[in-house]
């Protein structure tokens, strides 16, 4: 619906560049699912009518990945946000994609573990 769709001009275009020094390529629609089955409904759509996908988190790769420089629907994962399991004992911690390494670290705040800048093996629900 409404809220979690967007073809606004302004949308498109935050959506359509990074933190890279690549141009501004706006997807066509920007969506934002909330649970994995929407992201496999609109994946499906998406595969069938041969329309290009972009996932975005947070909008600060520097590699130009956000670019929908075909068009195409541009996935917006920040409002699945949820982490879904804490083990102490392996030091492993399951979260949807949305989650942010502020985030995780507040959440992991009192247990002595921490989530460093630029620790590899981070695996989503």
């Amino acid at each position: 619906g409404t809220p979690n769709v967007s073809t606004a001009t302004a949308v498109r275009e935050q959506h359509g560049h990074d933190e890279s020094m690549h141009p501004c390529a706006p997807p066509d629609v920007v969506v934002w699912p909330q649970a994995v089955g929407q992201v496999q409904e609109l994946a499906a759509l998406c595969h069938r009518c041969r329309v290009p996908m972009v996932p975005f988190g947070t909008g600060t790769g520097l590699e130009g990945g956000v670019n929908a420089v075909q068009g195409g629907v541009c996935f917006d994962l920040s409002r699945m946000d949820a982490i879904a399991e804490l083990s102490l004992e392996d030091f492993s911690v399951t979260v949807e994609p949305g989650v942010t390494r502020k985030a995780l670290n507040k959440h992991l705040r009192g247990t002595g573990l921490w989530f460093p800048v630029g620790t590899v093996g981070m695996r989503g629900v």
